[in-house]
């Protein structure tokens, strides 16, 4: 059964997707048409997977503009790996305009075809649910996309309860936590935060041990922290370490020595653990 995104962006954002049932372009404003390189033996007109490799190469090399040229008819073509390329080029304004719109218009084409369970599409699938949600939470000004929670709540749903995504499960878990995008379920988002610590995601272990240690366990609770800010990286660390400074500043002398000597086992843990592998 293919698993699909299906929500209208409304009437007037929609205008912007072209439907590839009719065999028309994903993008209506685009990359500027061009020639390829002659040498190239590669024209708009070849397959869908040697204009994705064409690009792909060529992004390499550092010739973006010929990256997004050949990524957009390679897209045009129903390629989803050049959809999602094409899509974040516009997102990060590598080598083309930034234009969050347009990127949003790609990962929702992505996101409406769908994927069949074990395709190799799935990562393009997932990433593009994860960047559909985060364009729904803040909305993108200028554009008939406006800030929907609700909506971004339900996208990480499915990114986590169908796919099992630890990245969609800290977000959902983080929203249910703070009542973002609807009402405030603390059960639940243990769950999600759970399953995405888990998963290795230490952002979910900072939160879960803060809301176990809110619950009495302040020994469990300050040791996830510590492991957390353990496998954290950039600004993950500095808000972790924060975060667990906060909270151990209630805890006792013997409750920060208990926790910390557990820290110690739980990544002594871990560490035996993936050297056994």
């Amino acid at each position: 059964m293919r698993v699909s995104f299906s929500r209208s962006i409304g009437t007037t954002a929609a205008a912007g997707i072209c439907a590839s049932a009719l065999g028309v372009g994903v993008l209506c404003t685009s990359v500027p048409a061009r020639a390829f390189d002659p040498d190239a033996s590669i024209s708009q007109d070849s397959g869908p997977l040697d204009l994705f490799r064409f690009g792909f190469s060529a992004y390499k090399d550092g010739h973006k503009s010929e990256a997004a040229e050949a990524y957009k008819y390679a897209a045009d073509k129903g390629h989803a790996g050049a959809r999602w390329a094409l899509a974040n080029m516009y997102a990060e304004g590598d080598g083309v305009a930034e234009n969050d719109y347009e990127a949003f218009k790609i990962y929702d084409e992505i996101a409406r075809v769908g994927v069949e369970p074990g395709s190799p599409d799935t990562g393009y699938f997932i990433n593009a649910l994860m960047a559909l949600a985060r364009y729904y939470r803040r909305g993108i000004p200028g554009s008939p996309v406006d800030a929907d929670p609700a909506q971004a709540r339900q996208v990480y749903f499915q990114a986590a309860s169908v796919f099992g995504y630890p990245d969609a499960e800290f977000e959902l878990g983080q929203m249910m936590l703070d009542g973002e995008g609807g009402r405030q379920n603390i059960a639940q988002a243990k769950k999600w935060l759970n399953r995405s610590r888990k998963s290795g995601c230490a952002r979910a272990a900072a939160l879960f041990g803060k809301i176990i240690y809110g619950e009495g366990h302040h020994v469990y609770g300050l040791a996830l922290m510590s492991v957390a800010l353990d496998h954290a990286h950039g600004t993950d660390a500095d808000w972790i370490h924060d975060l667990r400074t906060k909270v151990e500043s209630s805890a006792s002398t013997d409750e920060r020595t208990s926790a910390a000597s557990l820290a110690d086992t739980m990544v002594a843990s871990a560490d035996t653990a993936d050297n056994s592998n």
